[in-house]
């Protein structure tokens, strides 16, 4: 009889123990990605980056949910929305980036007030991070890109640099433009900002046709850069439109497979990458592996960029935007 209810027993701790398994593997870590729009070419590539980290969260039971605005036209109130509904579905951790601190840095401080890990990424830089008690930055340091691109642009003879800006009043852009500025000055330059609507952001006819009367009324000017890869393919027309193949150097933060076209045609200088893929792939596998296992990166900020993509290096580049990660 007892040997009959030590079985018993044992088979019952056995169910108990294989119960509490299954149950702890399908609680596996709630992680919610604030990011852009969906048809943004720029922000697919993040998350592919983090879709790809999410196999490694669903294979444990838990989840990464993609979370993004409809229009950039009212970006940070439309973002600071995004991180409260995402706080109030009870998440294990949260990525986002800090595109407009005025607007955003409540909804985040909130997230980090609730206990919940929050790792920032793409804008806002290291000192956002801290700010906000976020546990790290992933990204490339914006205004550092911005100087390299000024700097490049000025040892390849250009003068005079217009920095196209279709977000104004984001924090990342603006680093961007002044970091051009800057750099543009270093090497005897001169570079100002064209700010347009944020409705022209996406809009390839507004954005042509804005550079194309810009370039136009001043003819001193020599170059033009973008703040994302779409945006350098509607220079690229309103350049060519207006005639100015010649006299006007085109260079881009971020890369498409158009823009990589256009460097080996020689019709583009280059392109500012900052790896996006990494950007929602690391910020993913890092806030899993911490609320899982409480591993955490030492290191920081976590810098996936900038780098120079130009004549030199394009063909290896072209493999990886061919798969979508570049």
């Amino acid at each position: 009889m007892h040997a009959v209810q030590r079985t018993l027993k044992r088979v019952a701790a056995a169910a108990i123990m294989a119960t509490l398994a299954t149950t702890a593997m399908a609680a596996g870590p709630k992680i919610f990605v604030i990011g852009g729009k969906a048809d943004d070419p720029f922000w697919s590539r993040v998350k592919k980056g983090a879709d790809d980290a999410a196999l490694v969260v669903k294979a444990a039971g838990g989840t990464v949910t993609w979370m993004g605005p409809q229009t950039y036209d009212n970006l940070g109130p439309d973002a600071a929305k995004l991180i409260r509904s995402a706080l109030s579905q009870k998440p294990d951790a949260i990525v986002g980036p800090d595109w407009v601190p005025e607007a955003m840095d409540a909804a985040f401080k909130e997230v980090v007030a609730a206990g919940v890990p929050l790792i920032i990424y793409n804008s806002g830089g290291m000192e956002a991070a801290k700010r906000l008690g976020a546990q790290n930055y992933v990204g490339s340091e914006e205004y550092v890109a911005g100087t390299g691109g000024g700097e490049y642009f000025a040892r390849n003879g250009a003068k005079f640099v217009l920095c196209i800006n279709t977000q104004p009043g984001s924090t990342n852009q603006e680093a961007r433009c002044k970091g051009v500025a800057d750099g543009m000055a270093k090497g005897g330059g001169k570079s100002v900002q064209l700010p347009l609507p944020s409705s022209a952001f996406g809009n390839p006819t507004a954005v042509a046709q804005a550079i194309k009367a810009a370039l136009q009324k001043d003819p001193s000017v020599d170059g033009v850069i973008t703040i994302g890869a779409n945006d350098a393919n509607s220079a690229a027309n309103g350049i060519s439109q207006g005639g100015f193949t010649k006299r006007v150097k085109l260079g881009t933060f971020d890369i498409d497979p158009t823009n990589l076209q256009r460097i080996k045609a020689g019709t583009q200088l280059f392109c500012i990458d900052q790896q996006p893929y990494l950007q929602g792939y690391l910020a993913v596998s890092m806030l899993n592996a911490y609320v899982q296992y409480g591993l955490k990166v030492p290191t920081a900020p976590i810098l996936t960029g900038p780098g120079i993509v130009d004549a030199s290096n394009v063909d290896a580049t072209v493999a990886g935007a061919a798969a979508g990660a570049r």
